[in-house]
């Protein structure tokens, strides 16, 4: 079990219960899911791209991410429906508090000028969207060894209701939010 999962289990939720005047501790919200999404508009000109970014990704979560295939043919963009253009891994359990550790105290501390991540990126059900402009910021992922910056996207995916509910849990576990 992780420092976060312990944390998690012991304090946050009877600091959840307390705020929000829960009755049982299942009324508490906690963290579904964590799911991590790479986008790659440039694997339609060069399909190596796609394998360089599934290793990267393999690193980062510590799973093999599945390749997200176009829905339909956009001719703008040179897309044709079935064609690989990204990669996502769904994170549960062990290995999603174990990244999210990661994420909150190795990760976005070396963020260039990093104050704290949006307070704001909540899509009204609870539910929090990270984007991440570089995967160099994993210690994981080795400098001279990549091909080319990525970016990537995390959704935190909770239980909670409201915004507000979601935003004290990950506080609560160590998001460090944006002062506003």
């Amino acid at each position: 079990m992780t420092r976060l999962q312990d944390h998690y289990k012991s304090q946050v939720v009877n600091e959840l219960m307390k705020k929000f005047s829960y009755t049982s501790v299942m009324q508490a919200p906690r963290i579904e899911k964590v799911v991590i999404n790479m986008g790659l508009g440039e694997a339609t000109q060069n399909p190596k791209v796609i394998d360089s970014a599934v290793a990267d990704l393999i690193l980062i979560a510590g799973q093999k991410p599945v390749v997200t295939r176009a829905k339909k043919s956009i001719a703008q963009f040179r897309v044709r429906q079935g064609m690989p253009i990204g990669a996502k891994v769904t994170l549960r359990g062990e290995r999603m508090f174990h990244f999210l550790d990661k994420l909150m105290n190795v990760a976005l501390p070396r963020v260039r000028d990093f104050r704290g991540v949006s307070p704001r990126a909540f899509d009204g059900r609870g539910n929090y969207t990270l984007g991440l402009r570089e995967q160099l910021i994993f210690p994981e992922i080795e400098y001279d060894k990549v091909d080319k910056v990525r970016g990537m996207e995390v959704v935190v995916v909770t239980t909670a209701k409201t915004d507000e509910e979601a935003r004290a849990l990950l506080t609560l576990m160590g998001m460090p939010f944006r002062q506003s």
